[in-house]
């Protein structure tokens, strides 16, 4: 234990306590898990969290109990490892030790001649879970936030033992997706139903009263007048499911993610029920892992997400923020329209569509009950909420509905003339203290005030599409932009559940102009005469979400040309215009249908004759971000490389085993043949020197 202790460690405690259960002849033991914080700074175990609920283990059964129950603090039960403390494991030994002893501790549940139950009282992921697993009983209170296993996003596998009970307990299909697929889209949590449903939990209890209920439901099961029963594991199926799935990771990561194809290797190893061989290899898997350079950009992505998208480096002081009362939105269309919901759900107050004819109108409120409708169909919405929704959305073609409004966010055409004249007609009509967003992807905030006779509380507000899932939204400050707006801004995307960050006004803010500069530098080797597929598949070894193609066919090519003409406007040395994109604009046809590209609208495009390789339009593409970032950096786009990297995971999905993209960069060595210089210091994001 020495070897490992950990001096930055938050101990769990395993607090251990008798309780009297009617029906029973002796008390029961329960363990709480408590790290001395509220439910703001959850449970983890490191080797301090270890030995103490090693210790109240070993005092539980020293009492002969009627049961051993593990639960947590209010809110919490586990979310695993202490993934603060990985980074300062010395050596591969280290490494293991840390895997060994968390088996050695768990495994002490399992073998217990003690009926053991975990109640699962609040958020349980990575070790927590596997804790619970290795009960021989579980209860789960539908309060509960997530349950997960999400060390693939991170570089990591579930290393004790969740790759060994899962999949015998609710079958090879389930837990695959659990292990593998969720943690890769977008680290996708399962909710106490799912969880339930799955066959996680045994039996699914109310929050109100969780602890009494898991207490009495526990006394039934060991007086046994309760039996649980099972489904049982399907093995014929096993080779099968992980053919398909190291084909789809084939497809899609292209060996970009050593950890998805380590769980698939173990989740293998789980289907001969040897749960000592099993854990063992998670051991060697877990030590492998810990010194690789996707674990440490991994570790680097948690952080930003966890903790910087939380503190937006720059943000005014939050006491200048105005209340929100009332919220006005130009325009009806689709991005309206989510906005409409989007407002409605989060801040609870009126909210108002307008566009320039009832059918429109009609139209996009129409959207936002359906949407409403919907979600209350899957049983993710109440009625009664439902109900207050469809009253809070109203639309009209008669912009003094905005007379009232303390925030009015426009979502027009991306024209700087047609905005201009939005806010002129607008600014008659609010208050002066009124806040003017602007949902623009690329044109200058600064410009669009520019005429205005307050021209400080217009403020870029720029969402990501689709505005229900990606979290990040951009906030423009404009040259004359005052930190009362600012303020007011960041205070409405906190309650919208957005992570915002601080962008300077200039052309396409950050995510925008990294990928347009990514794209067209891809897209001028299709002008040079690469064919579409190999261009497309050239940036395989990075394992992003989408190939370039078919996030060019996503945004839209007519979107990607308006936009990459605006910045062909501002940096014409850099971003081309190429006029085979707006070839496929025109033909009005999809370039890339189900990954497969469309041939028709292949022949329209006009190509030189100098094709690169794969590699070249790779490097080509890599080394024009490496110099775009700089370049934003030393314009003070953002104020840190921190930010580029939150943007880029947040906002257009790069994995975390990037570290969104600068550490992928200084990795290969891209940013200083490119920049001369690194964008982060050397073991920020990846190894040690």
């Amino acid at each position: 234990m020495s070897a490992l202790a950990a001096p930055n460690e938050v101990v769990t405690r395993a607090l251990l306590r008798q309780v009297n259960v009617p029906g029973l002849d002796r008390p029961a033991a329960l363990i709480t898990l408590d790290n001395g914080f509220d439910h703001t700074k959850p449970n983890t175990f490191g080797p301090g969290g270890l030995a103490s609920l090693d210790e109240a283990i070993t005092a539980a059964l020293a009492a002969d109990p009627a049961f051993i129950a593990v639960t947590g603090k209010p809110y919490i039960f586990c979310v695993g490892a202490d993934i603060v403390g990985l980074p300062q494991l010395a050596d591969r030994a280290q490494a293991l030790e840390i895997g060994r002893l968390g088996h050695r501790v768990f495994a002490r549940l399992k073998d217990s001649t003690v009926p053991t139950f975990a109640f699962v009282n609040g958020a349980a992921m990575g070790g927590g879970l596997e804790l619970a697993l290795h009960c021989h009983y579980r209860t789960l209170s539908g309060g509960a936030a997530a349950l997960a296993l999400p060390e693939v996003s991170l570089g990591l596998v579930p290393g004790w033992g969740g790759t060994q009970l899962l999949p015998n307990l609710i079958g090879i299909p389930a837990a695959t997706q659990v292990i593998i697929q969720n943690p890769l889209m977008q680290n996708k949590m399962l909710k106490p139903k799912q969880a339930a449903e799955l066959g996680i939990a045994d039996v699914l209890l109310e929050p109100a009263d969780f602890l009494e209920r898991s207490l009495e439901w526990a006394a039934d099961v060991v007086r046994g007048q309760v039996t649980v029963t099972r489904p049982e594991v399907d093995k014929d199926m096993w080779a099968g499911v992980l053919y398909f799935a190291r084909q789809t990771l084939d497809q899609r990561l292209h060996g970009a993610v050593p950890a998805a194809y380590k769980a698939l290797d173990l989740l293998e190893t789980a289907k001969d029920g040897d749960f000592a061989a099993g854990t063992a290899a998670e051991d060697e898997a877990l030590a492998d892992l810990v010194f690789s350079e996707e674990l440490r950009s991994g570790l680097y992505a948690f952080d930003l997400v966890q903790r910087r998208a939380k503190r937006p480096a720059g943000a005014p002081d939050k006491g200048l923020a105005r209340t929100i009362t009332k919220v006005g939105i130009v325009g009806a269309g689709l991005m309206a329209s989510q906005l409409a919901l989007l407002f409605a759900r989060r801040l609870q107050v009126p909210v108002v569509m307008s566009d320039l004819d009832q059918s429109r109108v009609d139209k996009g409120v129409g959207y936002v009950h359906t949407q409403i409708e919907k979600a209350v169909t899957k049983g993710r919405m109440d009625k009664g909420t439902a109900a207050k929704l469809y009253g809070l959305v109203s639309g009209t073609v008669d912009k003094s509905a905005f007379a009232d409004a303390d925030f009015v966010i426009e979502a027009v055409f991306e024209d700087l003339g047609v905005k201009k004249q939005v806010w002129a007609e607008l600014e008659k009509i609010v208050s002066p203290e009124a806040v003017l967003a602007t949902n623009t992807s690329s044109l200058s905030i600064t410009e669009m005030a520019a005429e205005l006779e307050h021209p400080e509380r217009v403020v870029g507000f720029h969402f990501f599409n689709p505005v229900a899932v990606l979290p990040l939204l951009e906030i423009v400050r404009g040259e004359r932009t005052d930190d009362a707006t600012l303020a007011t801004a960041f205070a409405v995307g906190k309650q919208l559940k957005k992570s915002s960050v601080l962008v300077k006004d200039a052309p396409a803010f950050v995510v925008n102009r990294l990928l347009t500069r990514f794209l067209s530098t891809v897209f001028a080797a299709v002008d040079q005469g690469t064919p579409l597929d190999v261009a497309n598949s050239a940036l395989d070894p990075l394992g992003l979400p989408m190939r370039p193609l078919a996030l060019l066919q996503l945004v839209g090519p007519a979107v990607a040309y308006h936009v990459g003409g605006t910045l062909h406007a501002a940096y014409p040395d850099r971003f081309g215009v190429s006029e085979n994109l707006k070839r496929i604009a025109d033909s009005g046809r999809p370039l890339v249908v189900d990954d497969q590209i469309d041939e028709e609208v292949a022949k329209l495009l006009v190509v030189g004759d100098q094709p690169l390789t794969a590699e070249q339009v790779r490097q080509n593409a890599l080394d024009a971000l490496a110099q775009e970032i700089r370049l934003m950096l030393d314009e003070g786009v953002v104020a840190e490389a921190q930010d580029i990297d939150l943007c880029m995971i947040l906002g257009a999905g790069w994995p975390f085993h990037l570290g969104g993209v600068t550490p992928y960069l200084d990795r290969t060595g891209t940013s200083e043949r490119v920049t001369g210089q690194r964008f982060l210091p050397r073991g920020a994001a990846s190894l040690p020197a």
